[in-house]
């Protein structure tokens, strides 16, 4: 019989959806369950977008160029040269979402075995994009305790060796909405120009900054030209995640060279989903000053009803829409399929993200799980009284 691969049987599964099976009994079953597990927002897709597909008159659909339609990459380009990022439409590929233009930028600027530093929690799916491209995750542990702040550039010279080729950051961060400062950037730009690095940086959450905090982009740094790679995506800004179409942008003009052999490799990125893209950048103001406020009255309300509940921390996220809970559990993951698959309140119940899957750390995140409060205030009022009745139910629940 032959055998599956060794990259493939080391690419790990989504922790995010292990536990999409318990969930489809616990519907199967009449229960309700409300999905805090995934960052897929309830917020109306923008008119401007929806109305290019249902007005669109191609009687083709066509490949576009592999780096992206030269239209939507000058008109995505003028969106960051107002927003201070100068850039042009040749220093940009449009990708199939986000995660390929992770992908894309790890196999442009890494050789398999060398490593990259991430503060943890990450993304979960980091794992998988490094895994694809056979290079190694060295994780710097942020903690709940001071909100999951950027750990001292000291912990990450320790990790530094001659396999270090890159560090990268989710800004605002999935999964904690941890917003880096101002002078938490600067420290990096310093120490990828001190060990000659790449800066990857993943702002697939830049508008969602609260409480008047300013994002700073990578692109912002000064000095970084040949070291700065953004990660840019439609999915949450615009509430269109099932377009899959997302950026990668430089100014390290080989790197673009190199990312464009891969996207020609793929051919090109998804002609429906650039023509949602590019139709959403005429999205007026107002949509966005209503996402805003919505997810701002959102955060306020769950943080404050979370951190009423016995023995719950709750930090208050500075952006993106996700949080890390600590509970009172013994262990996250154990406690997220047992909410499902034994436990319902009022013919309802709760999908989380168990912590765990958003570490390297063995250990780490064991009673904490991320929420995304991409639903409105009625069912996260709804998840709260869940979780709660189910804290004190839990068998395996720890004293305070």
């Amino acid at each position: 019989m032959p055998k599956i691969s060794n990259r493939g049987s080391e690419m790990p599964a989504s922790p995010i959806r292990k536990l999409v099976p318990y969930a489809e009994e616990a519907k199967e079953r009449g229960t309700h369950v409300i999905h805090l597990n995934i960052g897929q927002p309830d917020i109306f897709t923008p008119e401007v977008a929806l109305d290019a597909v249902r007005n669109l008159t191609d009687k083709v659909i066509e490949y576009s160029h592999s780096a992206g339609n030269e239209t939507y990459r000058r008109k995505l380009a003028s969106y960051y040269q107002s927003i201070g990022i100068n850039v042009d439409h040749t220093e940009l590929l449009i990708t199939t979402g986000g995660s390929e233009a992770l992908t894309f930028a790890f196999l442009s600027c890494l050789n398999p075995g060398d490593e990259v530093i991430i503060p943890e929690p990450f993304y979960a799916n980091y794992n998988g994009f490094a895994t694809s491209a056979g290079i190694k995750i060295v994780p710097v542990t942020s903690t709940i305790d001071n909100g999951f702040a950027l750990p001292p550039v000291s912990d990450f010279e320790k990790l530094i060796t001659s396999r270090t080729k890159g560090i990268v950051i989710c800004n605002p961060n999935n999964p904690t909405g941890y917003l880096y400062s101002k002078s938490e950037m600067e420290e990096m730009r310093e120490l990828v120009l001190k060990h000659d690095l790449f800066f990857f940086s993943d702002e697939v959450y830049r508008e969602f900054c609260y409480d008047e905090h300013k994002h700073l982009s990578v692109m912002h740094l000064k000095g970084l030209e040949e070291h700065a790679v953004m990660f840019d995506s439609v999915s949450k800004r615009f509430s269109e995640c099932g377009v899959r179409i997302g950026a990668l942008v430089s100014k390290n003009k080989k790197l673009i060279e190199t990312a464009l052999k891969f996207g020609q490799a793929r051919l090109s990125p998804p002609g429906l989903g650039q023509i949602v893209g590019e139709a959403s950048l005429d999205t007026p103001l107002e949509y966005f000053t209503s996402v805003y406020k919505e997810y701002i009255q959102r955060r306020d309300f769950l943080v404050e009803n979370l951190n009423k509940i016995p023995g719950v921390v709750c930090p208050m996220p500075k952006g993106a829409f996700y949080t890390m809970v600590k509970l009172p559990v013994d262990d996250s993951d154990k406690f997220c399929q047992w909410i499902l698959s034994d436990f319902e309140f009022e013919g309802k119940t709760v999908m989380m993200a168990p912590g765990s899957g958003f570490y390297s750390t063995p250990g780490n995140g064991k009673n904490e799980v991320r929420i995304a409060y991409v639903l409105n205030r009625e069912e996260l009022a709804n998840a709260i009284e869940v979780l709660r009745v189910a804290l004190e139910a839990y068998p395996g629940r720890v004293s305070e």
